[in-house]
């Protein structure tokens, strides 16, 4: 059996000698990208109003890798208007439900 990437996976791939790892982003037929780091966008007039405040860094695998992939674990969403879970530290600004200090 082999294994299909779901957005909020965690994988390893193992690719050229080199090891890359970080959750599923995003998914599609043709590819995958896999967020391999996040940073805070720099505070400045054009950044100040985004919705989005980080940058990510993705890194792009297509299907005949993906048997290269292997699965960690898979993390659970809280809240899907900001995409925040137990563990990656995100605040939602006011519109989650899962929120009691607003």
């Amino acid at each position: 059996m082999t294994y299909t990437p779901q957005v909020d996976d965690y994988v390893i791939w193992h690719h050229n000698g080199l090891v890359h790892q970080g959750w599923v982003y995003f998914v599609d037929e043709k590819y995958i990208t896999i967020e391999t780091g996040i940073k805070p966008k720099p505070n400045c007039q054009y950044t100040k109003n985004e919705k989005h405040k980080y940058i990510h860094t993705l890194l792009l695998c297509h299907p005949y890798y993906w048997k290269d992939l292997e699965y960690i674990k898979h993390r659970r969403v809280l809240c899907n208007h900001c995409g925040r879970t137990a563990d990656n530290n995100v605040r939602c600004l006011g519109m989650c439900v899962a929120d009691s200090d607003y």
